[in-house]
């Protein structure tokens, strides 16, 4: 009880208003720092192809690595998050990722470049998990989209931070010397959530004990979470939605604009930084939105459907210069952010003490997406690579390019079909009594 009474002197001190945002957005640092990790190799693949002398399947692997580990830790992490300290987790798998960015700045060869970059996923697999479990015990029902909206904003400010800003940095230290930063940078993001970030607040921790999940049991537990058919629709239409970031936020929108339109990589990396842009404007806005129409269904729909026609315009469009494409890409990331709604939808759909299980089904879809497109764009273009080589860099057609790029559109046709068969939920709570 003295415990109690300390934390909840400290929350009318701090003022309970604003308690849960300081909270919730000091853990979404770790999401922001994340996203950079995840979103790098746009800012350094020429200089990895170049220090390690790789051709285009095997960048789309290293980089792959990342996602292979996220979807093995993605399974436990839900459980893990639903039984132990949100704060304990988040502390423990940052500490692993920053050490995962540490020695693959100082990596000599592909194989100890890929085990550090799977090191590195390991801590990701928790970060955004451990997000909407904290943000689903300090806010109400009817603004978990805002709030899953505005956590998804810092990662995509991360992901923005990964293109231009660290485009810069390497060309100034180097690809090993900027991801030295980056670590660095992550220890200071770990001190502020040390500070601020705790599990509940104080006048919920008697009727939200992590212990109420043992009745339920692990493999019940799984199987609600993984046989419940309207998590994976929520998940595949977030992975599908997902697909331009991976493909070209990520990986492969650098190389496309430097050598399909002959871009510089400032040019290049500012192109690419829109999309983030866009998302980070869109997302809130999308929640927003869905909050207000108490309707997860209609903009998901909709989206899907923008997505598409946007996509096939980027595509097929014969003229593109720096402006329209930043035009084009900051409105793809707008429109896709209709993503977001998914983990509403699902922390919704679910038990409460479900929620990080629950939700994991949609971050292990959402992953998925990420370790499939990024080596099966790779192989589509080296399938049609013609043997050009440049310094030790391949050099790829326009056809090669946009036979890999049809990933985009097939993957948003695939998402309306899902939100077409996803249950709409009104942004209430399906279960009694929560």
């Amino acid at each position: 009880m003295q415990q109690t009474e300390i934390m909840m002197l400290t929350e009318s001190k701090t003022g309970h208003k604003f308690l849960p945002w300081i909270v919730c957005f000091s853990a979404a640092l770790f999401f922001f720092y994340e996203f950079i990790q995840m979103n790098m190799f746009n800012a350094i693949s020429s200089q990895l192809m170049q220090s390690f002398s790789l051709d285009a399947a095997q960048l789309g692997l290293l980089s792959a690595n990342y996602f292979y580990s996220n979807l093995i830790f993605l399974l436990p992490a839900g459980l893990i998050l639903d039984r132990v300290s949100t704060r304990k987790v988040i502390l423990t798998s940052l500490s692993i990722c920053i050490l995962g960015t540490f020695c693959f700045a100082l990596s000599t060869n592909f194989y100890l470049a890929s085990l550090f970059r799977f090191l590195t996923g390991i801590g990701s697999a928790f970060c955004f998990l451990s997000c909407i479990r904290l943000a689903s015990r300090w806010f109400p029902s009817n603004k978990m989209a805002l709030v899953a909206g505005l956590i998804v904003t810092m990662a995509m400010t991360g992901g923005m931070v990964a293109q231009a800003p660290l485009t810069t940095l390497v060309s100034y230290l180097g690809w090993r010397h900027a991801l030295l930063v980056d670590a660095a940078f992550g220890i200071f993001i770990l001190a502020i959530i040390i500070g601020f970030v705790r599990d509940y607040p104080a006048h919920l921790l008697d009727t939200h004990s992590q212990h109420s999940i043992q009745g339920i049991g692990f493999w019940r537990s799984m199987a609600k979470s993984y046989l419940n058919l309207q998590n994976w629709l929520c998940g595949i239409y977030t992975c599908l939605m997902n697909s331009p970031f991976p493909l070209l936020g990520a990986l492969w929108g650098g190389l496309y604009l430097q050598q399909i339109h002959q871009f510089s990589a400032k040019q290049a990396s500012l192109v690419t930084s829109m999309l983030f842009i866009g998302t980070i404007i869109g997302s809130p806005i999308a929640g927003l939105v869905s909050d207000k129409i108490s309707n997860r269904k209609i903009p998901m729909i909709i989206g899907a459907i923008l997505s598409l026609l946007l996509v096939i315009l980027i595509i097929k469009l014969p003229f593109h210069n720096v402006s329209s494409l930043m035009l084009l890409f900051f409105a793809l990331g707008f429109i896709t952010s209709t993503q977001v709604i998914s983990y509403p939808t699902v922390a919704e759909s679910n038990p409460h003490a479900l929620t990080a299980t629950s939700v994991s089904v949609v971050s292990f879809s959402a992953i998925s997406g990420y370790a499939i497109f990024q080596p099966l764009f790779g192989r589509l273009m080296d399938l049609y690579w013609d043997g050009t080589s440049i310094n030790h860099q391949d050099i790829y057609s326009v056809l090669s390019f946009n036979t890999a790029l049809l990933i985009l559109p097939i993957a948003f046709f695939l998402a309306l079909c899902a939100a077409l068969l996803i249950r709409e939920t009104h942004c209430r709570s399906q279960h009694s009594g929560e």
